[in-house]
Order: C-alpha cells, then structure tokens, then sequence
C-alpha cells in the first residue's frame, strides 16, 4: 500500500455526506490535497488533510482542457509524488490517471478497503447511504463492491 494518498473532492464531500469522513483517517492516517479541492470542498478539512500545492501548473492546465480543476489538480499532484494513491470517483479522470501510469481507489473501493481492515463489519449499511445523495452507484459497481468485501 502507497503510503501517500492524494484525495480529489467527491471523496470529502460524499464520506461527509453520509457523516463518515474519518473513514479516510482510520484507513490511511492522513490524506494529501490541493487548494482547488480544499476550496471545492467548501468547508474547513480536518487536521489529518494536510493541503499542498501542486510544484508544476502546466499538467494541471493541460488536464484542465479534459477535466475539471480539482481532478486536474489532483492527478497533476499525483504525477509529482512518487508511489502515492489517488482517490478518484470521475469516470473520465480514473481514465485519464490510469493512462497516466497513476495507481487510484475511488470512494467506494475506500468502503471495501475498510470492511477487509476490520474497521467496519459491513459496506451494505455505507452503500445503503451513499445512495441516499447525489451520488450515483452503478448495479453492477455495487455487486462487484459487495463481492470484493466478502458480502
């Protein structure tokens, strides 16, 4: 496992949606993030989400003719660390990161990661409430999540 993990905003703003936020914290300890997110993500991130900027700008304006800002921001960070993973829920920008030779998670794969660590008993209940927002979960993501937890 990457010791670095670099979070786009879908992650903080679902997890925090269903109030389960220090999911990332139990799993990982501390999570890495750029500006664009932290301002996408719209209120003040905890002190485990440490907020770094990206060294290099010209990545990130090129991804950002494919993609939106925190995405481009995040694989651009994502190409400056080595062995890091990156969180990623955007079909296009998982895409993109995978091309780009980047190892990623989405926040769904978080939910199953902490099932197989022991630090919740089951992902149906964390489904159950993803679905409840905006956030759209596919039939058949949520039966390879549940095969995948062993459920």
């Amino acid at each position: 496992m990457h010791k670095i993990i670099i979070s786009d905003t879908s992650c903080l703003i679902i997890l925090s949606k269903i109030g389960e936020l220090d999911l990332l914290k139990l799993i990982y300890g501390q999570i890495i993030t750029t500006p664009e997110i932290a301002e996408e993500f719209g209120e003040p991130l905890p002190e485990w989400i440490i907020v770094r900027r990206i060294a290099d700008n010209s990545r990130q304006q090129i991804l950002e003719l494919q993609i939106d800002r925190g995405e481009s921001s995040a694989i651009a960070l994502a190409l400056e660390i080595v062995e890091c993973t990156l969180i990623l829920d955007d079909y296009k920008a998982r895409k993109i990161a995978v091309r780009l030779g980047l190892t990623i998670t989405g926040t769904i794969g978080i939910i199953v990661k902490a099932k197989l660590s022991g630090i919740i008993p089951s992902i149906k209940p964390y489904l159950n409430k993803i679905k409840q927002t905006d956030f759209r979960i596919s039939g058949e993501l949520e039966d390879l999540a549940l095969k995948q937890a062993n459920e």
